[in-house]
């Protein structure tokens, strides 16, 4: 089932993922590989965004009086931790079993977070805005990536900022994150990827310039087999991240 004309959800990516969205918090379970690459992923965006707010990480909650939207926030892998950060977190999902897996964790981790079960163009349409807008891991499955990139850049502040990440469009990225990841690993259920919908970097760049946001850093995530870990890397081949401010 295809998305709506003008949206960027695609159904089918969705009940995808609702299949399995018991297993969020479940480390060994169908999202091994996300537990996996999110301490490289809090690190980026902590760092990233403390240089460009120009707060320090030393502090207890460096981000306090900050905003951030996360689109795409599954059962919270990334809200819980902004949320300990101090910002004061959203995080939207189209699907809704994901989050209530969510919504009950939070709870669990005493962590007050506002999970919506909202439309991102509705939510860019009612004027809401955001110092930080993250949408990780989440561009290769949107129904039209380029209506996506815009979308999400527009709920940014003035001033404000937008970290995407995804997956290069090559061979390398084909071989690993499709035969690798979902068929021999099998790290992932078969079918996650769609090949086609893969970015490359200087399509995303693109895409985010159109709006009018300027690209300040694209980092490439390689994983260490050896150390079994993902780093930043200068290697954009496969996984990478982008990171894009609002002006003033």
């Amino acid at each position: 089932m295809a998305a709506n004309r003008g949206s960027t959800v695609d159904t089918a990516e969705v009940e995808r993922f609702a299949a399995i969205a018991p297993e969020w918090w479940n480390e060994n379970g169908a999202f091994r590989p996300l537990h996996h690459l999110n301490p490289t992923r809090i690190e980026y965006v902590r760092d990233r965004l403390a240089a460009h707010f120009d707060r320090d990480i030393k502090t207890r909650t460096p981000f306090a009086g900050l905003s951030l939207l996360d689109i795409g926030c599954g059962g919270g892998l990334l809200c819980e931790p902004m949320t300990r950060l101090g910002f004061a977190v959203t995080g939207i999902d189209a699907d809704a079993t994901a989050l209530a897996v969510a919504r009950e964790h939070a709870e669990t981790q005493g962590l007050g977070i506002d999970y919506r079960d909202d439309d991102l163009e509705d939510l860019a349409t009612r004027g809401k805005r955001f110092d930080a807008v993250l949408a990780l891991e989440v561009v290769e499955h949107a129904a039209d990536p380029a209506l996506f990139v815009a979308t999400a850049a527009s709920l940014a502040k003035p001033g404000g900022a937008l970290i995407l990440s995804t997956i290069n469009r090559t061979a390398k990225a084909y071989a690993a994150a499709i035969i690798g990841a979902e068929y021999v690993l099998r790290w992932l259920p078969r079918g996650t990827h769609d090949y086609r919908k893969f970015r490359r970097p200087s399509e995303l760049a693109r895409d985010v310039r159109a709006t009018g946001l300027i690209v300040g850093d694209i980092t490439g995530l390689a994983y260490d087999p050896w150390r079994d870990r993902w780093q930043q890397a200068n290697d954009l081949g496969i996984n990478y991240l982008l990171f894009a401010t609002s002006p003033k």
